[in-house]
């Protein structure tokens, strides 16, 4: 059977804030988020495209609606497509900009396609279709917050996104499992997701839990994450002394007393 994606190489490098390394042969490419690429090797060629690359036929509208799309879910409409253009194996790294874990899938082992976050996309190998998908369901688009606009991975070849924090992986055979929503990372086919009141009211005002829970049931993976990015911007916000936040164990009374003096 014939490959739609380009077949790449890759390394995962580090542990607690990683990036991928990603080796091109000759004429290999692939696609990636504006701002995800940390270093890149001569001979690769850089340049921002509307649309991923994969429907080359689509034509100027086909492109500007996916561009459409994109754009209302807050997400830049164009994307950076990077090119081996040599005659050896090159490699250009990609990362996210805050602490967490490299996720690399096989899109060909998960039937094709992995559901993620809108914000977790890193990169992918030429071929991929990297479209926006939105929950039909009420109770998700009212309530979803992080959790309602999701993104699809759609093709055969390899998918990289990132997790804040530690990453952890569930596989569910019929069970229901409730995460925080800005806690999913993806989840494949096979996955139902909806978005469902976190207990009783009593709970949901005083319980510091959020007011809804992302519910996933069914057959297939779920990653999640440890740390979302806006639980630890959050915690930064509050405590940053600008804001008027409080002193959070710095263990030092001369550091006190000096921004008290300012």
């Amino acid at each position: 059977m014939t490959r739609k994606c380009h077949e790449v190489d890759y390394e995962i490098i580090g542990s607690s804030m990683q990036l991928v390394e990603i080796e091109l042969d000759p004429h290999e490419a692939v696609v990636a988020e504006a701002g995800a690429m940390t270093y890149l090797e001569e001979d690769i060629s850089f340049e921002a495209k509307m649309g991923d690359g994969s429907e080359p036929e689509s034509g100027f509208f086909g492109k500007l609606l996916g561009a459409g799309k994109r754009a209302i879910t807050g997400e830049g409409i164009f994307m950076t497509h990077f090119t081996n253009e040599g005659g050896r194996k090159r490699k250009v790294a990609f990362s996210a900009p805050f602490p967490g874990t490299v996720l690399a899938i096989d899109l060909a082992k998960h039937n094709g396609e992995l559901i993620c976050q809108k914000d977790s996309f890193l990169a992918a190998a030429m071929g991929t279709q990297v479209s926006m998908k939105f929950n039909k369901r009420l109770g998700v688009g009212f309530f979803g917050g992080e959790g309602f606009i999701l993104q699809s991975l759609k093709g055969d070849g390899m998918a990289f996104v990132h997790a804040g924090g530690t990453l952890i992986k569930k596989e569910l055979r019929g069970e229901t499992l409730r995460v925080d929503t800005g806690c999913l990372v993806g989840f494949t086919p096979g996955i139902d997701y909806d978005i469902q009141r976190a207990g009783s009211l009593k709970s949901m005002v005083f319980g510091g839990e959020g007011l809804f829970l992302a519910t996933l049931q069914g057959h297939g993976t779920v990653w999640l994450q440890s740390l979302p990015f806006s639980r630890m911007a959050d915690r930064i916000i509050a405590h940053a002394p600008s804001s008027g936040g409080k002193d959070q164990g710095e263990g030092s009374v001369l550091g006190g007393i000096g921004r008290m003096i300012n």
